[in-house]
């Protein structure tokens, strides 16, 4: 018997779901903006920086967690060089012949959260990122209550080094599963390169600058 997408069939009197209703697939909300939910997952890490508002990079919504490196910022106002987010620009400061004389990345970027309703969302959005260094993904709490989410996240997340945080309806954070900081990590590369540049951008828009750096 054909059975409608979306719709339940009654099979000799039982009710037998042979497919979800696509309101319920979509049900998970966030209990919390995701700026909010990523601050307080920050903290949660013990990650020392200030999340920054939640913008795409390569393709993927993430928040950086960064910190201003004050001495290299007041270095780079002497030299007149502000952030620069032009990628093909960025690429060279990594080529040997110009390496000596890039500016320096005047921002520490301590991890990169990924606030998603579903593990494979916010898998696909930080794994990425983690090869250069701490990253942790934001789930609602009702996202985690499934054999799906054991049997085939956490072990994924363990691989990769990722953390794991969970918000519940109250919009309060716990952390489910801690990084694995014991890994290799990819030197700085063009790529990174420029995240730090987008990440040195947020903190001065955000007015992450002490009062002498100005």
């Amino acid at each position: 018997m054909a059975v409608t997408p979306g719709q339940t069939t009654v099979t000799d009197g039982a009710s037998d779901t042979r497919s979800l209703h696509r309101r319920a697939a979509s049900a998970v909300d966030l209990p919390a903006p995701a700026d909010d939910l990523a601050a307080e997952a920050a903290a949660q890490l013990d990650w020392d920086g200030v999340a920054l508002p939640q913008s795409t990079l390569l393709g993927r919504r993430v928040v950086l967690v960064a910190r201003l490196r004050t001495e290299v910022h007041a270095e780079r106002i002497a030299m007149g060089a502000s952030p620069i987010l032009d990628r093909a620009t960025v690429a060279t400061w990594t080529w040997p012949e110009f390496a000596a004389t890039a500016p320096a990345p005047a921002a520490e970027i301590v991890g990169v959260l990924a606030v998603a309703r579903h593990w494979r969302t916010g898998m696909a959005a930080t794994v990425p990122f983690a090869r250069y260094g701490e990253a942790a993904m934001v789930l609602p709490y009702s996202a985690v209550f499934s054999q799906d989410y054991v049997d085939n996240c956490l072990p994924r997340a363990r691989t990769y080094g990722l953390g794991v945080v969970t918000a519940d309806e109250d919009a309060v954070v716990d952390l489910d599963l801690a990084g694995r900081a014991d890994r290799m990590l990819a030197p700085m590369d063009a790529v990174s390169r420029w995240v730090n540049e987008v990440a040195y951008e947020q903190l001065l828009a955000v007015g992450e600058v002490p009062a002498n750096c100005g």
